[in-house]
Formats: structure tokens, sequence, C-alpha cells
């Protein structure tokens, strides 16, 4: 009988689709739904704080933004990721894409010149309360506070708790949406989405605020959050509905529990939540810019961009490579490569090297933020995803506002460059300490298929 030849080539392998993850239509609907939002999203951020100071001349007046919007994220987080095991997610995304479509509609109508809003009960008491808060911060004279400005505090807490609830339904939705094998994929487009709308979004809301008003800014993000609702419409995702524990207690906690008792999503959560927290530059580029780099305003703005240029760039080359065959050990070096650029970035003096140096952070972080999405959702069953994405999201979501008050209580202690350069420094050491405390990190190889990846709890 004769025997099969031994010199017969081996199938060439498949050619590697870089696009894998848009070939499902939902997981296209939900991808246009979240560039719209988060587009609209990055255009409020900028007529806000344009607004505000404005209006106000406070400082103050600028941080209470940012904690209007953190307070949801840090207390509603869990209760938001149980709701999302809980309840159908898609009616979740739909219910909070019109609850920030209202808000922005309300910041539009005060935003408007012939809207006056009366002085009157909570209101004076709100403002008075600003005129209080701001003295205690140094701000005795100078400051201007009317009675729109705490309705608009309230209004952005209201989108904060549209963003906490949206946040843990949306991540715990998406992975539904492709198949398993194309998930790393669909985790890259999402970071690389984002990090578009962060480069385009600024940008536009700064155009539009100066050929048109800044209420148009706020009119065009409720547009946006109008859009998401109708993109995400058509979205089909099976979803595994999680039974209600009989006490409410330990079911907040079974998300927290999870994490902890799963060392490699514990790992990987850690690592990005120190990276953020020493290795973060953002908070102090006016400083490098105006002191240190002597750009100005226009060279500020393409600074805050460089990270995420980086970013999207990054996306575009982990689409066409092959894929991660050591996910862990990519992930470290990501992480420390992270570092590294952020101590180049403090030393340099050079505008050039320093937009580089940016640059390679962002690009750096997408690596990470692929490799650490893709195993958080591959390793998190579906009835709890929502909770361990809320847990995620605490951490994570909370950790660069954060990481701004850290670098700039070390810039006004040790100078900007003893802040940034020592944080990268520390940013190495985490990951030095990651990989001895958690050595099975470097051990996950691919991330497509489940077989080569760590048991999902320790």
């Amino acid at each position: 009988m004769p025997t099969a030849p031994t010199d017969v080539p081996s199938p060439a392998p498949a050619k590697r689709d870089a696009y894998a993850a848009f070939r499902s239509p939902s997981y296209r609907s939900y991808a246009i739904s979240s560039f719209v939002a988060n587009l609209g999203r990055q255009m409020l951020g900028v007529a806000l704080g344009y607004e505000i100071f404005q209006r106000t001349h406070s400082a103050t007046a600028l941080g209470l933004v940012g904690l209007m919007g953190a307070l949801p994220i840090i207390f509603l987080s869990i209760p938001a990721g149980i709701a999302a095991d809980r309840l159908n997610r898609k009616t979740i995304i739909l219910a909070m894409q019109l609850l920030s479509a209202l808000t922005s509609v309300g910041l539009t109508v005060l935003a408007l010149e012939h809207v006056s809003v009366p002085a009157v009960g909570p209101l004076a008491a709100g403002t008075r309360g600003l005129y209080w808060l701001a003295a205690l911060f140094g701000e005795k004279t100078g400051v201007v506070f009317e009675a729109a400005q705490p309705v608009m505090y309230l209004l952005l807490f209201i989108n904060g708790i549209s963003r906490a609830f949206g946040w843990a339904a949306r991540g715990a939705l998406f992975p539904n949406l492709v198949p398993r094998a194309n998930l790393s994929n669909a985790v890259m487009w999402n970071s690389s989405n984002f990090e578009l709308t962060c480069v385009v979004g600024p940008a536009l809301g700064g155009l539009v605020i100066a050929l048109i008003t800044i209420p148009a800014v706020y009119a065009i993000d409720a547009v946006c959050g109008l859009l998401g609702f109708l993109f995400v419409l058509p979205i089909h995702a099976p979803q595994d509905i999680a039974e209600t524990h009989p006490h409410p207690l330990k079911d907040l906690s079974t998300g927290l529990r999870f994490v902890f008792e799963n060392k490699i999503i514990l790992a990987t959560i850690t690592l990005d939540l120190f990276a953020v927290l020493l290795g973060g530059a953002l908070a102090l580029l006016p400083i490098f810019a105006d002191q240190v780099l002597h750009v100005g305003a226009v060279g500020l703005g393409w600074l805050r961009a460089a990270p995420s240029i980086g970013a999207v760039i990054m996306a575009f080359v982990l689409a066409h490579r092959p894929p991660l065959k050591q996910a862990g050990n990519a992930m470290l070096l990501a992480v420390a490569g992270f570092g590294a650029a952020t101590i180049v970035f403090g030393l340099s003096r050079n505008y050039a090297l320093s937009f580089l140096a940016l640059a390679l952070t962002g690009a750096c972080d997408n690596v990470s933020v692929v490799v650490r999405h893709t195993l958080v959702q591959l390793l998190t069953p579906d009835t709890m995803r929502g909770r361990v994405s809320a847990v995620n999201n605490i951490f994570i979501g909370s950790s660069n506002e954060i990481g701004a008050f850290e670098s700039g209580i070390t810039a006004a202690l040790f100078g900007p460059l003893l802040s940034v350069v020592g944080g990268g420094i520390g940013t190495i050491l985490v990951v030095l300490a990651t990989a001895w405390k958690w050595p099975q990190v470097r051990t996950i190889g691919p991330l497509q298929t489940s077989e080569k990846l760590p048991p999902p709890v320790d």
C-alpha cells in the first residue's frame, strides 16, 4: 500500500483578519454608538471647562466639574454592575443614552444668553456654598457664582450617574457581540475608538466654540447621545441573567471577591492602577508647555493629543500583525515602556522629543489595555461581567483623577521634573513587583483560545 509523500508542504496559515470584530453587525452598531457618544462627551468636556471658567474665574469651580463626574463612578459602579447582571444590558444602555442626552439639553438651555436662573431657595443656598468653598481654597476675591452654577453641577452629577450605569452595561455587553476568538480584536478596536474621539473631540469642540457658540457644543452632544441611542437599537446580544442573591450586601461584594480571588485579574488591574497613579504626566502638561518647552496653548493642545495619537497608531499595528504569543510578558513590557517613556518626557527639553515620548506612552498603554480587558472578559463568567466591569471601573476609572491629584501634590512639593521622572521610575518598579508577586502573569500565552489561558480562579 503506497504511503503518503513526506515532502508535501503544510497548508499556509490563515491570513489574520485585522477587522474581524467588524464582521459582526451588532459589534458595528455598538462601535458606532460608542464613537458618537464619546465624541460628544469629549466636545462637552472642552465646552464645560471653558464656560465655567469664563463665568466664575474660579479654579475651584473647575475642580468641582471633575468631582461631580467622579462621585457617581466611585459610589454607584457596584450597584450599576449588579444591575447589568440582573437586568437587560441593552435596555440599560438605551436608558442611560437618553438620560445623558437630556442633561445636555439642560446645559444647552442654561448656556443661552437670555436665560437667567433666579437665585431662590436651594439655588441661593447652593450659590453661597460655592462662595464658601472657593474661599476655603484661597479664592476669596475675583470669583463670581450665579444660581445657574448649582443647576449645572446637578446636571453633571446626573450625567455621571448615566456614565456609571452605562459603562457597566457596555463593558458587560460587548464580549457577547463577537466570537470568543475575536474578542481581543474587539477590545483593541474599542480602545482605539475611544482614543480617536480623544483626538477629534476636543479639537472639534474648540472649533465649534470659536465659530458658533458654547450652547451649540452642548446641543451637539445631545444629538450625539440620541444617535448613540439609535445605533444601540439594532444590537442583538445573548445574555445570561444572574440569579438575585438572597442577601443584598453579599451580592454587593460578589464582584470584589471574584476579582481578589482571581490572581490574574487582580494582577492586571493592580498593574494598570498603579501605572496610572504614578506615571501619568497629563495633569502637569500646562506647566511643561509653559515653563519648560515654551510652546504656548497650541503646543499644549498637541501634547495632550499625543498619547491618543500613539494609541491609535498602535491599534493599527496590533490589528495587522500576528496575535501576541506571550500576552502576559507583552503587557509587562508595555507598562514598563510606559514608565520609561514618562521618564524621557520628564527629562526632555526638546518639543519633538517630548511629543514622541507622550505618543509612546499612549502606544504602550494601548497594548496593556488590550491584554487586560481581554483577560478580564475571558476569565469572567457572563453572569458576573457587570459586577466585575464595575469593579474595574472603580479602580481604573477613578485612577486618572486620583493620579492627577498625586501629580499635582508631588509637583508642588518636589517640582514637576521630579514628579514626572519619579512617577516613571515608580511605574517600572510596580512592573517588577507585579512580575514577582504574581509570576503566573508571565505564563499567559495567546489570548485567542481559552485553552492557553490560566484557569479562572487561582
